[in-house]
Protein backbone atom coordinates (compact mmCIF):
# COMPACT_ATOMS: atom_id res chain seq x y z
CA UNK A 1 0.00 0.00 0.00
CA UNK A 2 2.88 2.49 1.28
CA UNK A 3 4.29 2.18 -2.83
CA UNK A 4 1.04 3.19 -4.00
CA UNK A 5 0.50 6.38 -2.23
CA UNK A 6 4.20 6.96 -3.12
CA UNK A 7 3.21 6.95 -6.87
CA UNK A 8 0.04 8.74 -6.09
CA UNK A 9 1.34 11.83 -4.17
CA UNK A 10 4.04 11.65 -7.06
CA UNK A 11 1.27 11.83 -9.66
CA UNK A 12 -0.08 14.78 -8.11
CA UNK A 13 2.51 16.57 -7.53
CA UNK A 14 3.11 16.41 -11.59
CA UNK A 15 -0.08 17.22 -11.87
CA UNK A 16 0.14 20.55 -9.81
CA UNK A 17 3.98 21.43 -11.46
CA UNK A 18 2.19 21.25 -15.30
CA UNK A 19 0.00 23.10 -13.82
CA UNK A 20 1.84 26.01 -12.53
CA UNK A 21 3.97 25.64 -15.68
CA UNK A 22 0.71 26.01 -17.88
CA UNK A 23 0.91 22.46 -19.39
CA UNK A 24 -2.35 20.69 -18.24
CA UNK A 25 -2.52 19.39 -21.85
CA UNK A 26 -5.42 16.96 -21.77
CA UNK A 27 -6.37 17.46 -17.92
CA UNK A 28 -7.57 21.08 -19.25
CA UNK A 29 -11.06 19.54 -20.30
CA UNK A 30 -11.79 19.01 -16.09
CA UNK A 31 -12.07 22.87 -16.64
CA UNK A 32 -14.58 22.83 -18.82
CA UNK A 33 -16.91 20.12 -16.56
CA UNK A 34 -19.33 21.83 -14.44
CA UNK A 35 -17.38 21.44 -11.15
CA UNK A 36 -14.87 18.99 -12.75
CA UNK A 37 -12.11 21.07 -11.01
CA UNK A 38 -13.90 20.86 -7.87
CA UNK A 39 -14.72 16.93 -8.24
CA UNK A 40 -10.94 16.76 -9.04
CA UNK A 41 -9.50 18.35 -5.80
CA UNK A 42 -12.34 16.14 -3.80
CA UNK A 43 -11.33 12.75 -5.72
CA UNK A 44 -7.31 13.38 -5.86
CA UNK A 45 -6.76 14.67 -2.62
CA UNK A 46 -9.25 12.21 -0.92
CA UNK A 47 -7.17 9.04 -2.52
CA UNK A 48 -4.05 10.48 -1.52
CA UNK A 49 -5.68 10.54 1.83
CA UNK A 50 -7.07 7.23 2.01
CA UNK A 51 -3.91 5.85 0.45
CA UNK A 52 -2.00 7.53 3.20
CA UNK A 53 -4.33 6.48 5.66
CA UNK A 54 -4.65 2.78 4.85
CA UNK A 55 -0.56 2.41 4.85
CA UNK A 56 -0.36 3.48 8.37
CA UNK A 57 -3.17 2.10 10.00
CA UNK A 58 -2.13 -1.39 8.51
CA UNK A 59 1.22 -0.88 10.03
CA UNK A 60 2.85 -1.62 13.70
CA UNK A 61 2.24 2.28 15.68
CA UNK A 62 0.71 1.63 18.79
CA UNK A 63 -0.97 4.74 18.32
CA UNK A 64 -4.56 5.49 18.58
CA UNK A 65 -6.09 5.07 15.08
CA UNK A 66 -8.12 8.14 15.08
CA UNK A 67 -5.35 10.12 16.44
CA UNK A 68 -3.18 9.17 13.51
CA UNK A 69 -5.30 9.91 10.66
CA UNK A 70 -6.24 13.45 12.49
CA UNK A 71 -2.58 14.05 12.67
CA UNK A 72 -2.34 13.32 8.67
CA UNK A 73 -4.97 15.12 7.74
CA UNK A 74 -3.80 18.04 9.29
CA UNK A 75 -0.58 17.51 7.90
CA UNK A 76 -2.36 17.11 4.17
CA UNK A 77 -4.06 19.96 5.13
CA UNK A 78 -1.26 22.15 6.01
CA UNK A 79 0.54 21.07 2.58
CA UNK A 80 -2.62 21.46 0.06
CA UNK A 81 -3.50 25.00 1.92
CA UNK A 82 0.12 26.12 0.78
CA UNK A 83 -0.16 24.51 -2.30
CA UNK A 84 -3.54 26.01 -3.15
CA UNK A 85 -1.98 29.68 -1.63
CA UNK A 86 1.21 28.97 -3.88
CA UNK A 87 -0.80 29.32 -6.82
CA UNK A 88 -1.07 33.59 -6.30
CA UNK A 89 2.59 33.43 -7.18
CA UNK A 90 1.62 31.53 -10.99
CA UNK A 91 0.23 33.56 -13.85
CA UNK A 92 -1.59 30.32 -15.25
CA UNK A 93 -2.91 29.14 -11.74
CA UNK A 94 -5.20 31.36 -9.46
CA UNK A 95 -5.83 30.76 -5.56
CA UNK A 96 -9.29 29.51 -5.28
CA UNK A 97 -10.88 28.80 -1.68
CA UNK A 98 -13.64 26.54 -3.17
CA UNK A 99 -11.04 24.52 -4.44
CA UNK A 100 -9.31 24.75 -1.14
CA UNK A 101 -12.62 23.37 0.34
CA UNK A 102 -13.34 20.62 -1.64
CA UNK A 103 -9.91 19.40 -1.32
CA UNK A 104 -10.48 19.84 2.54
CA UNK A 105 -13.37 17.75 2.02
CA UNK A 106 -11.75 15.33 0.56
CA UNK A 107 -9.51 14.59 3.08
CA UNK A 108 -12.33 14.41 5.51
CA UNK A 109 -14.54 12.05 4.14
CA UNK A 110 -11.69 9.94 3.03
CA UNK A 111 -10.09 10.29 6.48
CA UNK A 112 -13.13 8.84 7.40
CA UNK A 113 -13.62 6.27 5.12
CA UNK A 114 -9.59 5.17 6.12
CA UNK A 115 -11.36 4.33 9.44
CA UNK A 116 -14.41 2.76 8.37
CA UNK A 117 -12.42 0.58 5.68
CA UNK A 118 -9.60 -0.88 8.16
CA UNK A 119 -12.39 -1.99 10.62
CA UNK A 120 -12.15 0.81 13.09
CA UNK A 121 -14.86 3.38 14.86
CA UNK A 122 -14.12 6.44 15.54
CA UNK A 123 -15.68 6.28 19.23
Amino acid sequence: MKPLAYLFGFFIAGIIVLADLGMLGVLKFMNRIPFGDRIGHFVLYGILTLLIDLSLLRSPHGLNPSLLVLRVALILALVIGLEEFSQRFFPNRSFDLLDLAFSYLGVTFFSWAAIKIAGRDLS
